[in-house]
């Protein structure tokens, strides 16, 4: 998939584990688990709202679109 997520990373720089991480958004570990693991084909605006909220990010150092990995591209 082009789009990644690199939750993982962002958690780590802010010493929070996933579990305080959806205690404070109010999503399921596993929800969030799925989302990290880039396995998630959708995600709420909402719900990257509160993520980008309690980690105090930006949506784009949570999600990164990976050229090499496109789909469009593998269309050409």
């Amino acid at each position: 998939m082009a789009i990644s997520v690199k939750l993982d990373r962002i958690l780590l720089d802010r010493g929070m584990s996933l579990t305080e991480l959806s205690e404070r958004v109010g999503v399921t570990i596993a929800n969030l688990s799925i989302l990290k693991t880039g396995k998630a084909k959708a995600i709420r605006f909402s719900t990257l709202e509160a993520i980008c909220h309690e980690l105090e990010c930006q949506p784009g150092d949570i999600l990164f679109f990976d050229v090499e990995d496109s789909a469009v591209k593998a269309a050409e």
